[in-house]
């Protein structure tokens, strides 16, 4: 059977195999890996618009469940029927029987279901160490009425966007320390324009992104004072920017974005600890919230912190701190009290850089309204802060006094509690 191919379609073909590896060529798909380590598969033969259409819609569906080793999706061409995902890895040449299944069980654990369960469908992904699951054109969602509005959330929402952002900022010593390893930043760009805000602001009526951090060092005299700058500033650098003019092309694949920037930022803290002795093993945490036209999208490490707390409804911790005492809490076996006078509370589990050999940051997106609020902090505020007292200030109106804005509010209240630590804290109101 011949079959018609557009010229511009023969122009790309011709590119991808100038600047691409084949992976597979089979009659009912082609997959190629380019330089960047992506995957284009193009889907052909019988029913090939159908399989494509449901490998995209599974895949933008185990995103939102937050299933962290399938693919995900970056473009889907359906001109040409070309899916564009992350790398998975390389596929797996032997594994047993009992771990096979316990993968594609752990996959139906977020709703969905392969149709081929075997082998051939598992790869190794080396950057974490993890087993994934690949080829989901015929799969199925379980819950197809769940599956309605989360899958179509991700295409857009009707929702009022937000039109604004405003923003309070704060950083202490506190009493002890001989400097400040703390640092936040609060940025705003889109394809055109970057730049840096100052500690507390307001912008409306705008179609800007916006991304706010805290991050926390560790290591040692100067060393972690230089690591959470470090780790900070690497934001700016490694962030691509690029995607802001066209949100289309990169809510899907923010989780890989962010996955890179923290691998990124992870490696270089590596090296440099490895380097210089008065280095050695220093580290930072990292928690980052970018937010965009109506989504909130976060990625988190170590014990800093980012609380959600929207409009009437109950606050959020949304991510869960990189500490045992933490887990034990969380498990139900520590109470507040227990958990914060625990001896090893401090103690991380992952960080970036301080001699982890892998990271698996957090990450997570969810939709937003105006009047919903975010609180980004350091371990200062909790140590110096009870929950219920951190969710009033978190809370409170928000003062446009220059002394008593609420990320001061935040940060002095913490100090006055008995926080001996530095202490940031970084609050987020959408209008």
């Amino acid at each position: 059977m011949s079959m018609e191919r557009r010229p511009h379609e023969g122009r790309r073909l011709h590119f991808l195999q100038a600047s691409m590896y084949e992976a597979k060529n089979t009659a009912r798909a082609l997959v190629r890996i380019g330089y960047d380590g992506r995957v284009h598969k193009f889907f052909r033969a019988a029913n090939a618009r159908e399989r494509f259409e449901n490998e995209e819609r599974v895949l933008r569906y185990l995103e939102r469940q937050g299933c962290e080793f399938v693919p995900r999706v970056i473009e889907a061409n359906t001109e040409t029927l070309e899916l564009v995902t992350s790398n998975c890895g390389a596929r797996v040449e032997q594994i047993s029987n009992e771990r096979i299944h316990e993968l594609f069980a752990e996959l139906e654990a977020f709703g969905v279901r392969h149709d081929d369960p075997f082998l051939r469908n598992v790869t190794y992904r080396a950057s974490d160490g993890r087993f994934c699951i690949i080829d989901f054109e015929f799969a199925t969602i379980l819950d197809e009425a769940a599956a309605a509005p989360i899958v179509e959330g991700l295409r857009g929402t009707d929702q009022a966007i937000p039109p604004g952002v405003r923003w309070s900022g704060a950083t202490n010593v506190g009493p002890v320390r001989p400097n400040n390893e703390d640092a936040f930043l609060a940025i705003t760009f889109d394809a055109c324009e970057f730049h840096y805000l100052s500690k507390y602001g307001e912008i409306r009526d705008t179609t800007m992104d916006f991304v706010f951090a805290v991050s926390d060092g560790m290591g040692g005299e100067k060393s972690g004072e230089f690591a959470s700058r470090f780790a900070i500033d690497q934001i700016t650098r490694l962030l691509p920017r690029r995607f802001a003019s066209s949100p289309g092309s990169y809510t899907a694949c923010l989780a890989e974005i962010f996955a890179e920037l923290y691998q990124g930022i992870h490696r270089q803290l590596t090296i440099l600890g490895e380097s210089y002795s008065e280095g050695h093993d220093m580290g930072a945490t990292l928690s980052l919230v970018w937010y965009v036209r109506g989504w909130v999208h976060f990625a988190h490490i170590g014990d800093s912190r980012i609380y959600y707390v929207p409009l009437g409804g109950s606050t959020e911790q949304i991510s869960e701190d990189d500490t045992h005492v933490a887990f034990l809490r969380r498990a139900g076996k520590l109470n507040e009290r227990e958990a914060r006078f625990h001896p090893r509370r401090n103690v991380l589990s992952q960080s970036l850089g301080a001699g982890n050999q892998f990271i698996r940051p957090q990450i997570g997106s969810f939709p937003a309204q105006a009047g919903d609020r975010l609180v980004l902090c350091t371990d200062g505020v909790t140590d110096g802060l009870w929950d219920h007292a951190l969710e009033d200030l978190m809370r409170d109106a928000w003062d446009e006094n220059e002394a008593d804005r609420l990320g001061e509010r935040i940060v002095r209240e913490a100090l006055a509690g008995g926080s001996r630590d530095n202490t940031t804290a970084l609050a987020i109101e959408l209008l």
